[in-house]
């Protein structure tokens, strides 16, 4: 066995080795609990209902009023499944975000918005002005392009 054939052994063997060495080193992840991550879903819930009653609900829609509150249920929700060895997000956590959300946010939905062209010397200027700059990119590369013979 030549000594290319032999390190290459020893680096799988060390490979091989190593790898489950890792994993051994590794914390394992338990099952899901979903009915302790609903319960404990529902306690961050119900911190999240006890700060958005000191919000006066025509503020609601305001996202300045309540993004502390907000920031610190999702924070909580995601702190409390990783706790219960759940992945963050998952369904059951966004369909408890989505309840909270139809409970407080159903009002906030803004008027549909709609567009109108702009007038047109605005819109005039937005078409010229790329047309003419790339007119006259092409006439600079021209030009350059016979100078250059001049040049050289």
């Amino acid at each position: 066995m030549g000594t290319n054939a032999l390190l290459l052994l020893k680096l799988f063997v060390v490979g091989i080795l190593g790898a489950e060495t890792l994993e051994a080193t590794l914390p394992r992840r338990g099952a899901c609990n979903e009915s302790r991550l609903q319960w404990e879903v529902e306690v961050c819930g119900e911190h999240f209902k006890k700060d958005m009653a000191l919000i006066q609900p025509q503020y609601w829609c305001n996202l300045t009023y309540f993004i502390s509150e907000y920031h610190l249920f999702t924070l909580c929700t995601e702190t409390k499944s990783h706790y219960v060895d759940c992945y963050w997000p998952n369904p059951l956590v966004e369909g408890y975000i989505i309840r909270i959300h139809k409970l407080f946010f159903s009002n906030c939905t803004l008027e549909q918005v709609v567009w109108v062209d702009p007038p047109d010397d605005t819109l005039i200027v937005l078409i010229l002005v790329p047309i003419f700059l790339t007119l006259a990119m092409i006439a600079l590369v021209v030009w350059c392009s016979k100078r250059s013979d001049l040049l050289a």
